[in-house]
């Protein structure tokens, strides 16, 4: 219930979601049940991916719910109120990256936030946006700190880990592989992200 389900289901790690047709009634989202078509977020959903495929689905459960309607065979089903799930409306807050989080939240918030708007932290006192990341390992260091920064995508310090930038943007500028980016910037061993 809310107003960025896809969004927050990525953030929360979830790892199935789905799409939903209801009878409207006064609560935001509360209304009985009419039809409904379990989506498996898969490990490399973005949100732009996860919310163009629940659309698709989307479009056929209407058409399903709308025939069914006709048809007079489609039997509400009220809520289950202790299963609800709520996804308030994403913050300016909700877009910035916290390194002494764990790898897993980062790489989900990241996911939660691309293609549009993009989780963002600070590089150099820019806004870097970062559209995609992975969890690795490597040595530990500072949340935040870049310690890999050869030809290959930088890797990130995170409380529990470590995760490897593939695509970002700097303030300005187009998007870039995480290897453009070191190609491009030549970020220094011990920089601090954020």
């Amino acid at each position: 219930r809310g107003a960025a389900p896809v969004q927050r289901a990525l953030m929360n790690g979830m790892t199935v979601t789905g799409v939903t047709t209801m009878r409207m009634d006064a609560g935001m989202d509360t209304g009985p049940i009419l039809v409904q078509s379990s989506v498996r977020i898969e490990a490399d959903d973005d949100a732009g991916a996860l919310g163009a495929r629940l659309a698709t689905i989307g479009g056929r459960l209407l058409v399903e719910t709308l025939d069914g309607l006709e048809a007079a065979i489609i039997e509400e089903h009220p809520q289950d109120e202790s299963r609800a799930t709520f996804a308030p409306k994403l913050t300016p807050d909700d877009r910035v990256l916290r390194w002494e989080r764990s790898r897993a939240d980062i790489a989900n918030q990241i996911r939660a936030l691309a293609p549009d708007p993009g989780a963002t932290t600070r590089y150099r006192g820019r806004v870097l946006k970062v559209f995609k990341a992975e969890a690795t390992t490597g040595p530990s260091g500072g949340p935040g700190e870049l310690f890999e920064v050869s030809h290959e995508e930088p890797l990130v310090a995170t409380a529990d880990g470590v995760l490897r930038l593939l695509e970002v943007a700097l303030e300005g500028r187009r998007r870039m592989s995480g290897a453009e980016f070191v190609r491009g910037y030549r970020p220094r061993r011990g920089e601090r992200l954020g």
